[in-house]
């Protein structure tokens, strides 16, 4: 069973999980990453949380695609899906790997506020037809970038600019056509909120 004091990474993933409609939530989400059992911290206020509450299952992706983590992170991509094989839920077609998940527990965490701690239990698993590219700093700065936008109501506004415009530098010096969009797609959020 996964440990929270084990040092298995966290890993940034795409999560997939199916609201009481229907419709798939694409969320971005760091993710404990077993190999038989995940563990993860959505906020309580977040779709992800519901509907995990509600359905009990998700789909975990690992992709270097950095637009569509971005996408997740601060909007509401649509990527091309299929379903699932082992859940009722729904498995993103261009991604590296996924794993298919069943929620054993939810709980209030008290080390991290407003957030509960999730762990589930891996009951399929597969991989994509491409192989992932690689270490990129562009695209980590993107990531990181996003994650900074998706905090701005507690960061503030002068912050994640200030650790954009340093971001910006990676995404300058070792970017291709697909880390300039997710990086732009970031700095359009921030824009909007500010």
């Amino acid at each position: 069973m996964l440990s929270d004091a084990e040092q298995v990474p966290l890993i940034e993933t795409v999560v997939t999980t199916t609201g009481s409609d229907g419709v798939v939530n694409c969320a971005a989400m760091g993710v404990r990453w077993g190999e038989e059992e995940l563990a993860f911290w959505p906020f309580d206020a977040t779709r992800t949380l519901r509907n995990l509450r509600l359905h009990g299952e998700a789909v975990v992706h690992l992709t270097d695609d950095v637009l569509l983590f971005v996408q997740a992170a601060l909007g509401h991509p649509r990527p091309a899906m299929r379903p699932a094989t082992a859940i009722a839920g729904a498995v993103i077609e261009e991604v590296n790997a996924w794993r298919e998940v069943v929620v054993t527990q939810i709980d209030a965490d008290p080390d991290h506020p407003n957030r509960s701690r999730v762990r589930a239990r891996v009951v399929a698993a597969g991989t994509g037809t491409r192989p992932p590219l690689g270490l990129c700093r562009a695209r980590h700065a993107a990531v990181e970038a996003s994650i900074l936008a998706s905090r701005l109501k507690w960061l503030g506004a002068e912050h994640v600019q200030a650790e954009l415009a340093r971001l910006q530098e990676l995404v300058d010096k070792t970017a291709g056509p697909l880390e300039r969009a997710a990086m732009d797609y970031v700095r359009r959020h921030v824009a909007e909120r500010t």
